[in-house]
């Protein structure tokens, strides 16, 4: 399975970035392999509109499975990401990646839209 996190760098350690469409990167964990990627987001910082859809394909482009963040996508994006059928988990915001996906395995995160 592939769990994408959004964060503020590049690894394990790196703090989680509580946005979604606006995180500044998209760390890639794919369980079966146990690889560790990451996707350099912050192109996006500059864009008025579009941008939670425009990460959502990121995700999907990716095949991710499974989303963790802090405060959730916003409207456009929850949709996006709903047709791709990926869960969603939140309240994940003041953590480190490794804390995050700790916690989602323990089940101690909010399942979001």
């Amino acid at each position: 399975m592939i769990i994408a996190f959004t964060s503020k760098g590049t690894d394990w350690d790196s703090k989680m970035d509580p946005r979604f469409g606006r995180t500044d990167y998209i760390l890639f964990y794919n369980e079966d392999t146990q690889e560790l990627s990451h996707l350099d987001n912050r192109e996006v910082a500059d864009q008025a509109h579009g941008v939670g859809p425009k990460t959502a394909q990121k995700l999907f482009e990716r095949g991710a499975q499974v989303l963790i963040t802090g405060n959730g996508p916003g409207g456009n994006a929850a949709e996006a990401l709903k047709q791709m059928e990926l869960k969603i988990f939140v309240g994940a915001g003041e953590m480190t990646v490794r804390e995050a996906y700790e916690a989602y395995q323990r089940g101690q995160l909010a399942q979001g839209a």
